[in-house]
């Protein structure tokens, strides 16, 4: 049974390994990782993820620390992240379009009016049934990948890609 002995990275120590070997290596991957992000951002860059499914939030948040997020805030319902918007400040915004019971489109525009850039995440890959002022956001479509995030950034911040 692997035990996790480096937490800060999430890596396993295998059998004839050292701790620090394990957490040298992992420091080393995330340090590739981060400068191949840094394309798209900066160091310090904060995200707020808006997404009801915990589990698709979590594999968020790992893809966007892959490609270079500093802090990402997760909130799964509408209220939290109103309350987020309050208190922190986001350098960009993902939206899950459907929440279950509300769609995060007045959100959006709460985002637009903080001058939060964000892009909606779904299931769907079609923007039509959008409200008209909502269908040129970019989109994540749903399920996405590492390579799928970094296009998806790239539309959402088109300078950085230059």
């Amino acid at each position: 049974m692997a035990i996790y002995l480096c937490w800060r990275h999430r890596e396993r120590v295998q059998p004839g390994h050292q701790r620090n070997d394990v957490c040298e290596k992992a420091e080393a991957l995330q340090s590739l990782r981060f400068a191949r992000g840094m394309k798209i951002m900066s160091a310090g860059t904060r995200v707020l993820v808006l997404e009801d499914s915990m589990i698709i939030a979590m594999e968020a948040e790992d893809i966007l620390r892959l490609v270079g997020a500093d802090t990402i805030d997760i909130a799964n319902s509408l209220d939290q992240a109103r309350d987020a918007i309050q208190v922190e400040e986001y350098d960009f915004a993902l939206l899950d379009v459907n929440l279950g019971e509300a769609m995060s489109f007045d959100f959006a525009r709460d985002l637009t009016q903080a001058n939060i850039p964000f892009g909606f995440v779904s299931g769907y890959s079609d923007t039509q049934d959008f409200p008209t002022d909502l269908q040129d956001v970019p989109l994540l479509v749903k399920p996405f990948d590492e390579n799928a995030m970094r296009d998806f950034l790239q539309k959402l911040f088109p300078s950085a890609a230059e």
